[in-house]
């Protein structure tokens, strides 16, 4: 049975995602919210018996697919995680599987107890890459070797004011290495970070990265590269394509007055080491020397 105080928080999380996706969400059931609205007014003894459904439907931007959020409230809901399934024509079934388990051991571990939806979206919107990217690179290898496709790769020279927290520095290698990316980052002011990969996934990566709060973060410079290649080529290509064996976050000798700038010299060595030594003009404005 639902309380006034379950009722009320179901309506308002709704209202805010009305005015956060005015089109993009559909209500099942009029009757179930015009039963609730007037259960909160008390204009209702019971509670409704009918429960609150509602579709959403979410471009995701780095994949230009549509996926489906379907939602359902138990009558306790949120003090109880509700009903959430994810589906799209852009998902296999055993996408769609894996990634509705995801999402429900994220509710589970994150939000039991408290209104979830918008988190819901959030996460899928981050996490909905990682489970296609899997599945296309298996479905890949399924296919035969002749078929031949666009593929593109990408690497993104990201220039920040500065990076020090330690939270950001931790997203900054933990989205690199669930996308497979590869790179580097350079914490300190500036900051630097570079990723190269699948075009797809480095465009995942800068939405995440962005959303985060800085002073100020911009794509300094960006390289793609389009071929049309076989299947069995793909992996070959893009390891071919990479200037870095991993990601990992490069700590140089620190200069300045307050120990917060790294020695660019090493910077600029380690760049030429990688065959990019003219990113840093691109960079700093200047022409890199060696310590």
């Amino acid at each position: 049975m639902s309380s006034p105080a379950n009722a009320e928080a179901q309506v308002s999380e709704l209202e805010l995602l009305f005015s956060m996706f005015p089109n993009e969400i559909l209500v099942d059931d009029q009757l179930a919210l015009a039963d609730l609205r007037d259960y909160i007014q008390g204009k209702m003894q019971s509670s409704p018996t009918s429960r609150l459904q509602y579709t959403v439907h979410l471009h995701l931007e780095a994949l230009n697919v549509v996926c489906t959020l379907s939602c359902a409230f138990p009558p306790n809901y949120p003090t109880v995680l509700p009903e959430i399934s994810i589906r799209s024509d852009a998902l296999y079934r055993s996408q769609q599987m894996q990634i509705n388990t995801g999402l429900y051991e994220y509710l589970r571990r994150s939000c039991c107890g408290e209104i979830c939806i918008l988190n819901a979206i959030e996460w899928i919107k981050d996490h909905a890459i990682t489970y296609m990217i899997k599945e296309s690179l298996a479905d890949d290898k399924r296919q035969p070797a002749n078929i031949t496709k666009n593929v593109i790769c990408t690497r993104l020279w990201i220039y920040s004011h500065h990076i020090y927290n330690k939270e950001k520095r931790k997203n900054i290698l933990e989205w690199a290495k669930e996308l497979s990316l590869t790179g580097f980052s350079m914490p300190g002011k500036p900051g630097v970070v570079c990723v190269e990969g699948a075009h797809s996934a480095c465009e995942e990566y800068w939405a995440r990265i962005k959303r985060l709060t800085w002073k100020r973060i911009l794509i300094r410079h960006r390289e793609d590269t389009t071929m049309d290649i076989t299947n069995d080529e793909i992996t070959s290509v893009i390891q071919m394509f990479r200037k870095f064996t991993n990601f990992e976050e490069k700590i140089f000798t620190v200069r300045g007055n307050r120990s917060n700038h790294m020695d660019l010299g090493q910077l600029y060595q380690f760049l030429n080491e990688r065959d990019c030594g003219d990113i840093f003009q691109l960079y700093f404005g200047v022409e890199g020397k060696v310590s």
